[in-house]
């Protein structure tokens, strides 16, 4: 498949993406996914103390800036309620949960391995 630069078609379905993509990270959107995944997390944990645990909340000055807090227990049933709903995600949306679990992954590993030194420690 070849791409002419004069054919409008080409054009328009480049910047119908461009469009797609920024529509992915509007505030609005990523709030959306957020309830989704939230409500989908609770749904999944066994226990009362694990769902109320799963706390998300939206900074009201920085709307695109969410704050995640849950128990160390209830991590894979967030991640678990993430990769549920990636295919239904906009591209954007999709890229920025993903980025999203690599963050938790992370922490969790960190979380760890401080906790392991920390028993070792004599």
């Amino acid at each position: 498949m070849s791409f002419d630069p004069l054919n409008l078609g080409d054009l328009t379905r480049i910047l119908e993406e461009i469009e797609s993509s920024k529509e992915g990270l509007n505030p609005e959107v990523l709030g959306s996914w957020y309830s989704i995944i939230e409500s989908e997390a609770k749904a999944l944990c066994p226990t009362e103390e694990l769902r109320e645990s799963i706390k998300v909340q939206q900074d009201q000055i920085f709307p695109m800036k969410f704050k995640v807090d849950m128990s160390k227990r209830a991590v894979p049933f967030f991640m678990k309620a993430i990769d549920d709903h990636l295919e239904e995600m906009p591209f954007a949306t999709r890229l920025y949960f993903q980025k999203l679990q690599e963050i938790i992954i992370k922490r969790f590993t960190e979380e760890a391995t401080k906790s392991k030194n920390t028993n070792t420690t004599l």
